[in-house]
């Protein structure tokens, strides 16, 4: 069919002797995730084990009750050191003495006079924590001179181990991270969700719903292409926003591509307002389960959290971004010519009649089934913002989605699906996100081989934050916040997974978040806008890359169009972020 290009999906190769710019290949999710854990290992030979103290401090939710939050202390970074067993053994004598202290203080005298008969060199760290003398406790009476600060130690995991045999070692890791926590959060709770949804969108999908209603609405637009573009922009990026639209688009764009060069458009119009509108899509979303969910369950807050104002952030930012390209489409239907892309575009323009009558009926199975799938989502985002609702509650929502789809399309034949079909649909859709559940284990994984997650408890990550942190130091929480969303976006250029990204930024973005005095939802949010966004220009994008094969543009004719764009979108986020840190976010 094509003489210049062999089209697969999600790669492109240019036959000739030209070098394909965008054919480069990148390592796999987990060979990227594995390398880091390997630098986190080699890391914490050489970064020594740090920690905060921390504090419970009480604020109001957004139900108006009252809540507890552990958080740091401020300026309590110290570096783990061994006991000065001389000098606390003579304070404990001291304060042995002392029976208001130690009443104040909750320790038991018998058992502290007990520790305190077996000599200095017996005292250990465990033992006084038994007693209710723990570091913290210690630092807080006496400060630092309960350390030798002649060493420093080091948190290091061994090669190969258990906690029951030998202590964990790093090569553990992707086992121990999934296990870890429970039903409530990462990474049990969100990998059990990822799975769900995974069954439900996959029952959604073998319906032939979607694909049926999107086909429908280009059909009944042709003619109104002033307000067919908008209205696709927003159906797309609607798409990106709830199940993270991005290879699905491809088959789209192969339909996308004539409808939109005969409306008197080029094709880089098409591949905007199909990928770019779907990664705008996910970039703004508020329940996205491949990016913010995952995000959202790494870095501790409540998954599906911040909803409200996500959702009028996707609103503003994807009817600006439609606005853009009308101008830039409204251009290229006065003077086609002008188009980077219209002597590649005379293939469509000669094929035209064979390419752009493709039908699919729009069944009332279809539209049952859509119209239950947004009775469900307003569910879900009613029961996050009015109740409450957290993992288990969102993850039972979606199974009810996914179940009420497949009875639609038993009860109406659609696709010839019988309850059989339905149950294979969800195990084949649960499969495609087990990839990303596991990723979400694994990003667990890279906290433990770093010593952990708990500002509490010395640990290489916890010295990494103070690092950075003091990098950062006195810099105000707005130009923070700026950082990290600077930060997402380049690292996007690299990796291009939104799970993965997650994974490997939001362990350390999360708790540098409390330490810059901006909220963990911050965090989240810069994350989500900058690797949205930068996954409608990488070329490392496999989606995009794809879509642009289907639409016969190279990518660095598609880089000069949508650099520009990149640039407004980054002024969006940036706008969105300052809001953000102003309302105080949570």
């Amino acid at each position: 069919m094509y003489n210049e290009r062999e089209i697969y999906v999600g790669k492109v190769f240019k036959k000739g002797n030209r070098k394909d710019v965008t054919k480069m290949k990148t390592p796999h999710t987990y060979v990227i995730i594995f390398g880091v854990v390997i630098l986190a290992w080699l890391l914490t030979f050489l970064i020594p084990a740090g920690k905060f103290s921390t504090q419970e401090i009480e604020y109001t939710d957004a139900n108006g009750e009252i809540s507890t939050r552990t958080v740091l202390v401020q300026d309590s970074f110290r570096y783990a050191y061994p006991l000065e067993k001389a000098f606390v053994f003579e304070q404990l004598t001291a304060l042995e003495e002392d029976t208001a202290k130690t009443t104040a203080l909750s320790v038991d005298p018998e058992a502290l006079e007990t520790l305190l008969a077996n000599g200095a060199d017996a005292l250990d760290q465990s033992q006084l924590d038994d007693i209710g003398l723990t570091d913290d406790v210690l630092y807080d009476l006496y400060g630092d001179q309960i350390y030798d600060t002649s060493e420093k130690l080091h948190k290091t995991a061994k090669v190969w181990g258990t906690d029951d045999f030998g202590g964990f070692g790093f090569l553990n890791f992707v086992f121990e991270g999934l296990v870890s926590g429970d039903k409530y959060g990462s990474a049990v709770g969100i990998a059990a969700l990822i799975l769900v949804v995974g069954g439900a969108f996959g029952i959604i999908m073998q319906t032939g719903a979607i694909d049926a209603g999107i086909f429908a609405f280009i059909s009944k637009t042709r003619g109104l292409e002033r307000f067919a573009l908008p209205l696709l922009f927003f159906a797309f990026s609607f798409g990106g926003a709830t199940f993270g639209m991005a290879e699905e688009v491809i088959p789209f764009s192969m339909v996308m591509v004539p409808f939109v060069i005969a409306l008197g458009y080029d094709s880089i119009v098409a591949v905007t307002v199909t990928y770019v509108a779907s990664q705008i899509g996910n970039a703004t979303s508020w329940m996205s389960p491949f990016s913010v969910a995952v995000a959202q369950g790494i870095a501790g807050i409540p998954v599906l959290s911040g909803a409200t104002f996500r959702i009028i952030m996707w609103v503003v930012i994807t009817a600006l971004s439609a606005a853009y390209l009308m101008v830039y489409a409204e251009k290229i239907r006065k003077q086609p010519e002008k188009s980077l892309t219209y002597q590649s575009d005379a293939y469509f323009r000669d094929h035209l009649e064979q390419t752009s009558n493709e039908q699919k009926p729009f069944l009332l199975g279809h539209k049952l089934i859509l119209v239950e799938m947004l009775a469900v989502l307003i569910w879900i985002v009613w029961g996050v913002t009015q109740k409450g609702y957290y993992i288990p509650e969102i993850a039972s929502q979606f199974f009810v989605m996914g179940l009420g789809a497949g009875l639609i399309a038993v009860i109406f034949k659609l696709e010839n699906m019988g309850l059989n079909d339905v149950a294979s649909s969800f195990q084949s859709g649960a499969a495609d996100l087990a990839g990303t559940a596991i990723v979400v284990g694994m990003a667990k994984g890279i906290l433990l081989v770093l010593g952990g997650s708990d500002a509490n408890m010395p640990s290489a990550l916890n010295t990494i934050l103070h690092s950075i942190g003091g990098l950062l130091n006195h810099v105000p929480a707005v130009i923070g916040a700026w950082f990290m969303y600077i930060f997402q976006s380049l690292f996007n250029l690299v990796v291009t997974s939104n799970s993965g990204q997650a994974a490997l930024t939001m362990p350390i973005m999360a708790p540098l978040a409390d330490l810059l005095g901006v909220s963990r939802q911050i965090a989240v949010l810069a994350y989500q806008l900058g690797s949205g966004f930068m996954d409608a220009f990488t070329p490392v994008s496999a989606s995009l890359i794809g879509v642009l094969g289907v639409a016969r543009i190279d990518w660095a004719k598609w880089a000069k169009f949508q650099i520009k764009m990149q640039g407004f979108l980054f002024v969006l986020g940036t706008i969105f972020i300052v809001i953000a840190v102003a309302i105080g976010l949570q």
